[in-house]
């Protein structure tokens, strides 16, 4: 279990303001957890550029994947990565070496990712850090679409949530 603990409000601003997504390490293979993820983000708005150099020139859920993170056309908002908590480290690198140019502002490490040096670097370079979470299931916690399955958000309150624009 993680001991890092992130602001619900800082979560909800990053995923209302975040609307373009650039996901290191998405598969094509349906039964990942990358590929389902990157499929929801879509759906609820998000531009998903997909970045596995395995698959690079391929589509994945209509999007072209790219080798690298330079190679991803226009700004991203927010670098995803879905790879081991080492990788991350790499490709954190990459996006504080590409942070002007891209217009990076959050790098997101997914379940399990881990680097506490990457995080440090990323952070002394003005970017925004979550780690060991998945934008996905918060999204639906803060959003309020956990409720609809009968899943305790943790979040108590009279109002729904209105999802972000």
């Amino acid at each position: 279990m993680s001991t890092l603990v992130y602001d619900d409000d800082l979560m909800r601003r990053v995923l209302k303001d975040t609307r373009t997504i650039a996901m290191a390490g998405a598969s094509p293979n349906w039964v990942r957890p990358s590929n389902f993820a990157m499929k929801y983000l879509q759906g609820k708005g998000y531009q998903v550029h997909p970045i596995n150099p395995g698959h690079a020139g391929k589509e994945i859920w209509g999007r072209m994947t790219y080798a690298a993170l330079a190679d991803v056309p226009g700004p991203i908002d927010m670098l995803d990565i879905f790879r081991n908590s080492e990788a991350a480290g790499q490709l954190v690198d990459e996006a504080i070496a590409l942070k002007d140019e891209k217009q990076i502002k959050i790098i997101w490490m997914q379940l399990g990712v881990i680097n506490e040096a990457a995080a440090k670097r990323a952070e002394d370079a003005g970017l925004i850090v979550i780690m060991d979470r998945c934008p996905k299931i918060e999204y639906g916690r803060l959003f309020g679409e956990l409720g609809w399955s009968g899943v305790n958000s943790g979040i108590i309150t009279s109002k729904r949530r209105k999802a972000p624009a």
